[in-house]
């Protein structure tokens, strides 16, 4: 009687399996899938019963640099990373072999494919779209084996060096440029005040004549300065005008 409780504790005891907080236990009867376990103490019956552990943690998946041709045929290397957690843990298990292995080398024939559809500058400039299209092919696929894609990030975009170089001048002339543009913006809009302050000066009587005395106010602040009196053109026209009086 001992001998078979003792037999029957032990087989218990052996049964016994812990399924922490952040796993699922997918259990097989008689190789058939059974049921998914939560967490917690579970029996597995030894030859009749096994069972397999499914971290269902958000994961990170560093997919290795690939070789691709963007639209406009200029060779990049890109690599990125996808974050991924399983959400079913029986279909993890039943629809494919090896997660996360599954998982990148999609991601990868997905990123060449999705860099192969735009042009350098779309992919340069707009990452964060690229990425998503990405996520988003992959998502669809991976619904199907019970993951939940949440991210993706394109870690670095490497180019051909002879292109950085031609990067580098296109930047530079665009600055230069653009630098041409302020320099002749500045001096169009101070031609404008000049003609514009000259043709006050010649339409308002007196403006000369006292924008003269004030440069000559100017100037002899510094007793180092030679100043030369021009009269102005309204004195000379007044002086005539009184000749012609006397004349008469």
């Amino acid at each position: 009687m001992y001998t078979i409780l003792g037999i029957v504790l032990f087989i218990i005891l052996i049964s016994i399996r812990q399924i922490n907080q952040y796993e699922r236990g997918v259990k097989f009867l008689f190789g058939k899938y059974h049921k998914t376990m939560m967490p917690g103490w579970r029996l597995v019956w030894p030859i009749i019963q096994s069972y397999e552990k499914v971290d269902m943690r958000a994961k990170a998946v560093d997919v290795p640099d690939q070789n691709a041709i963007t639209h406009d045929n200029v060779s990049v290397n890109v690599n990125a990373v996808i974050y991924y957690k399983v959400t079913s843990a029986e279909k993890s298990i039943l629809e494919i072999e090896n997660v996360q292995y599954a998982i990148m080398q999609y991601a990868q024939t997905t990123m060449r494919n999705v860099v192969g559809e735009v042009a350098l500058d779309e992919l340069l400039a707009g990452r964060d779209k690229i990425a998503d299209r990405i996520r988003d092919v992959v998502k669809s696929v991976s619904e199907s084996w019970g993951l939940e894609v949440l991210n993706v990030e394109l870690k670095d975009i490497t180019l051909p060096p002879t292109m950085e170089r031609t990067i580098a001048k296109q930047a530079e002339a665009e600055r230069e440029k653009r630098a041409v543009i302020i320099t002749s913006e500045g001096e169009l809009a101070a031609s404008k005040n000049m003609a514009e302050a000259a043709r006050t000066l010649s339409e308002v009587p007196g403006a000369l004549h006292l924008r003269t005395l004030q440069s000559i106010n100017d100037v002899s602040s510094d007793q180092s300065n030679t100043i030369i009196f021009t009269v102005p053109l309204e004195i000379l026209k007044s002086l005539e005008g009184f000749g012609k009086k006397g004349d008469k």
